[in-house]
């Protein structure tokens, strides 16, 4: 397993999002696809760099033995995935496409990104998703989302993070992915415009507990997750 230093999140690590992503890609390889995945990120994951992956003993859960996967590099524990379901009312309202170019206009990250290269949200990157989520005012944010041609499971991971991130105070304080747990129900085309929500749900202490949605040109569902961001301490 490797994360290509395209898909980055800090200048030195993996988006949060996509190394959730190639962890639920990994997963389902080995094990099938669930009907969601939960991923933990446990130290910040290097660019271009093997990782070794270990299915560990699985716990029982419900009368069903539930394989945890995680990734290495060499001794440190990078990530690791197991189930999770995503509940179908586990979504973030959405708005129409229009209205998510107009809040997207509005993004903080344009004057104050903690990453502005990240492949993501970051508005130094034109090879990048150019996800720009913008404040609905309710605790969401907004913003289109063109598919890329290399639209993959590991990108619509990654069309999940992000959303989250700026429904949280990023343009006052850096903060960076946790957890996710996520579930992917479709892929959208090559090139179609679609609308990525994200919304605060709280928070405590160094975390905030988000949710994020995305939806298709015509609204309908394609992914949804749920997510735990932690604030970095201040440099």
């Amino acid at each position: 397993m490797i994360i290509p230093a395209r898909f980055n999140g800090p200048p030195t690590s993996g988006n949060g999002g996509y190394t959730a992503g190639t962890m639920a890609t990994e997963y389902a390889a080995h094990h099938g696809q669930p009907d969601g995945l939960e991923v933990t990120l446990r130290y910040p994951p290097p660019l271009d760099t093997r990782f070794e992956v270990r299915t560990e003993a699985a716990p029982v859960l419900d009368g069903m033995a539930v394989p945890i996967m995680r990734a290495f590099h060499g001794d440190t524990l990078i990530a690791e995935a197991t189930m999770n379901a995503v509940a179908d009312d586990e979504v973030v309202a959405g708005v129409s496409a229009s209205e998510a170019a107009e809040r997207s206009a509005t993004y903080l990250g344009f004057n104050a990104h903690p990453f502005p290269t990240c492949y993501v949200c970051g508005p130094q990157r034109d090879d990048g998703l150019r996800i720009f989520p913008g404040r609905v005012g309710d605790g969401r944010t907004a913003a289109p989302f063109v598919v890329p041609a290399d639209v993959s499971t590991e990108v619509m991971w990654a069309a999940l993070d992000c959303p989250g991130g700026w429904a949280v105070h990023q343009e006052l304080r850096a903060y960076v992915l946790g957890r996710m747990a996520a579930r992917v129900d479709a892929l959208p085309a090559p090139g179609e415009t679609c609308v990525a929500m994200g919304e605060l749900l709280g928070e405590d202490g160094r975390k905030a507990h988000v949710r994020t949605s995305v939806y298709s040109a015509a609204g309908e569902l394609l992914a949804t997750a749920r997510a735990t961001w932690i604030a970095l301490p201040p440099s």
